[in-house]
């Protein structure tokens, strides 16, 4: 007889996605849906939006699309509140909306490196404080940020991307100072870490053989993870599984930071 057999259901959630039309985005939304959430979609890409709807309504759930953008402060906003009078409630908030330019560090201008920070740290703010003036009020909800290995360690010559790095180190502290602060709302916010997975974003990195095999020598699995091998660790972190859990960041690096 199972002693927990509700564990790991999402059945009656809504889960809120940045980023989820591509890669660990889209991967994690089709995942929270397989669990049972109803999904909600944020991207500035449009162009998958009949293919997600699709792909979610075979899984048996219920889906939405909003084209916008997570570093204007109106147009995420405008989302959560639309989400709240049509589903009356945001359970769950994954920012996975991301970018990065590659290049050395002196070469960056400007709109660079606001575009990356801006897209990364500050559209991470933008959404979690909009998602959680109904959570803190609702007192209950689940908040997983997508950060980076890259947050921790300097990134290795051969990467170049050291405005990234700083976006995705501001993403994890940003994850400890407002579970901190949420912690009485009974608000959890959690973090995912990866290493290196299979995305658009490193596309160019594994069709470079020098530079893939470099990156491998950092993993000790030798390889880089799948965009699905991520939806555990954010079922995990959005079920009851982690009512315990706050704070935390989750690094799913095929051993990168055991070294």
């Amino acid at each position: 007889m199972k002693k927990h057999p509700d564990l790991f259901n999402l059945c009656g959630k809504i889960a809120l996605i940045t980023g989820g039309a591509s890669g660990i985005g889209r991967a994690i939304t089709k995942g929270l849906a397989e669990f049972g959430c109803d999904v909600v979609i944020v991207d500035v890409n449009s162009k998958s939006r009949k293919r997600m709807v699709r792909e979610i309504e075979i899984i048996g759930r219920g889906c939405t699309f909003n084209e916008a953008d997570v570093t204007n402060f109106d147009s995420i906003n405008g989302v959560v509140d639309r989400t709240i009078a049509n589903l009356g409630k945001i359970d769950i908030l994954v920012n996975s909306a991301g970018c990065n330019i590659r290049k050395p560090a002196l070469e960056y201008s400007e709109e660079e490196w606001n575009r990356i920070v801006d897209t990364n740290l500050k559209g991470v703010f933008f959404a979690t404080q909009a998602v959680g003036k109904t959570m803190t009020r609702r007192r209950t909800g689940k908040i997983i940020n997508i950060a980076s290995v890259m947050g921790l360690v300097g990134s290795p010559p051969y990467q170049t991307v050291v405005p990234y790095c700083a976006s995705k180190g501001g993403v994890v502290q940003l994850t400890k100072a407002f579970a901190l602060e949420w912690a009485k709302y009974n608000v959890h916010i959690n973090a995912i870490a990866p290493g290196p997975v299979k995305t658009a974003l490193t596309k160019a990195f594994i069709e470079d053989r020098e530079i893939y095999d470099a990156i491998l020598q950092m993993v000790p699995l030798k390889r880089f993870a799948k965009p699905e091998e991520l939806i555990g660790s954010a079922v995990f972190l959005a079920s009851k599984a982690s009512d315990y859990v706050t704070g935390h960041i989750l690094y799913v690096d095929g051993g990168w930071l055991a070294q």
